[in-house]
């Protein structure tokens, strides 16, 4: 499908006289959007887009995914404009909405304080897409519901974007918005199977249970709505280290941090951190300000530890630091906190192994041996985690486009999302969000991927520029 701006003469005349800049987006979750926004915002002189995503809608990726309409971000509005230089955007878009304000008349006359829905975000998202789009009567955006298979250079400094559909002209850029990628939870077909030691538990009660895998935002959303839907059976949470999210603060937690020098060991910081969190509090702050502020200087330290020092982080401190850094609304947080206490959901650390015809095999963490849970439905929270071996990244990295980040998150890349290989960016071709997390601490929440996205659409436009000033 094509949309066609109506072209005015002199964009008309550009367009003969060059040949259009064609820019690709593999994606149409919120990274792909986001990205396409800021295309549209800041990239002034006529071009192509064409969006690359087997998903016969726009959805939200596995930011925005929900299949509740009742589900909440974890971010106050005030963190959620997609609008550069205009914090206040998605709060002025929520005061238009008579429907909304009606239904909320308590944060009358603003709403920059309060959670809302996921679905919520994602109108406000596609409408500001489409009115991006409805301004610019000089570019085409195609959409293109394939998915991309391999991206190669062709000749000279154009990009072959292959998909499972007809062939695509070269680009000129291309740009990576798949979020976390695609990967299979489950163990691979040609793996050992696990045989049990030990089978420690029995079925003794027909009360229904239901095991929910993960420890985020999206093992909540699951469980509260399980409940708001009437399911009064056991649910138990199984995670690998069993960290469950934290709770915002009732209002506004404006950013705090030391002023000192961070120390340069990850042990040094860690200690440092936890002062600064129990100084806070004794201030009558709270220990979200400091998290808050330490944002400011999550990718300077990243950048400062060594490789085995990250390795370390990853495996023992970054579902802890996730658990505070994507918080639960208070209210969300007491409803999570009275479950667990009144015992109707139990939480469980423990290595998933595989279902089974009756439940699951888990490894119960500190145990030698396995256990048996049996359930009657088993399912799966977890965000998806990167998989550089698909396809299209095998592609990338054999073609030398791109190269694995250090702890094989997903794809090294630099602030704005160029690919960066050796030190070297690969001129043209960018990842947004998710995919460089490895590279780039909270770049998988929004105000981030706000950020980086426009960064990354000023160097699309600064590239395009010499070939349209002379006209």
């Amino acid at each position: 499908m094509t949309v066609q701006g109506l072209f005015s003469a002199r964009a008309n005349a550009l367009a003969q006289a060059y040949e259009m800049p064609r820019i690709a987006v593999v994606g149409r979750g919120f990274s792909g959007m986001m990205m396409a926004i800021a295309l549209m915002k800041t990239v002034r002189t006529p071009f192509h887009l064409q969006l690359f995503d087997p998903n016969s809608s726009v959805s939200g990726g596995q930011a925005l995914a929900s299949g509740h309409s009742s589900e909440i971000l974890n971010s106050r509005v005030r963190d959620l404009s997609v609008a550069a230089g205009d914090p206040d955007d998605f709060n002025d878009w929520l005061c238009s909405n008579a429907t909304f304000r009606s239904a909320v008349p308590a944060a009358i006359p603003g709403f920059l304080q309060i959670f809302v829905p996921k679905s919520i975000f994602s109108d406000y998202v596609y409408q500001r897409f489409s009115q991006a789009l409805s301004s610019r009567r000089d570019i085409t955006v195609q959409v293109s519901g394939e998915a991309v298979i391999s991206v190669h250079r062709s000749h000279g400094d154009r990009f072959v974007v292959e998909s499972a559909g007809a062939a695509n002209p070269p680009f000129d850029t291309v740009v990576l918005a798949t979020g976390y990628g695609i990967a299979d939870h489950e163990p691979q077909s040609g793996q050992p199977v696990v045989t049990p030691t030990t089978v420690r538990a029995r079925r003794l009660v027909s009360r229904p249970h239901t095991v929910l895998l993960g420890s985020g935002l999206r093992v909540v959303d699951r469980l509260l709505q399980m409940r708001d839907n009437g399911y009064n059976g056991q649910i138990t949470i199984i995670s690998r280290h069993g960290f469950l999210p934290q709770s915002h603060t009732r209002s506004n937690a404006d950013p705090v941090f030391p002023a000192e020098a961070m120390p340069g060991s990850l042990s040094e910081i860690v200690r440092f951190i936890r002062q600064a969190c129990e100084n806070a509090e004794a201030n009558g702050q709270s220990w979200q300000s400091v998290m808050n502020g330490l944002r400011k200087h999550a990718r300077s330290l990243w950048r400062s530890l060594p490789a085995g020092q990250k390795q370390q982080f990853n495996r023992h401190l970054r579902a802890l630091y996730d658990s505070h850094r994507n918080r639960l609304p208070e209210a969300l947080y007491v409803r999570l906190k009275q479950e667990l206490a009144e015992g109707n959901t139990l939480s469980r650390r423990g290595q998933f192994l595989r279902r089974t015809p009756t439940g699951l095999m888990l490894k119960p963490a500190g145990e030698q041996g396995l256990e048996q849970i049996y359930a009657d439905e088993v399912i799966d929270c977890r965000c998806q985690e990167p998989d550089l071996d698909t396809p299209l990244m095998r592609s990338l990295i054999d073609a030398g486009l791109a190269i694995p980040d250090e702890l094989g998150l997903g794809l090294a890349v630099e602030a704005a999302g160029a690919l960066s290989v050796d030190g070297r960016t690969t001129e043209g071709f960018f990842a947004i969000g998710p995919l460089g997390l490895g590279s780039l601490p909270d770049i998988d929440l929004v105000p981030e991927i706000v950020t980086q996205a426009y960064a990354a659409a000023e160097g699309v436009a600064a590239r395009f520029y010499p070939q349209c000033k002379a006209v």
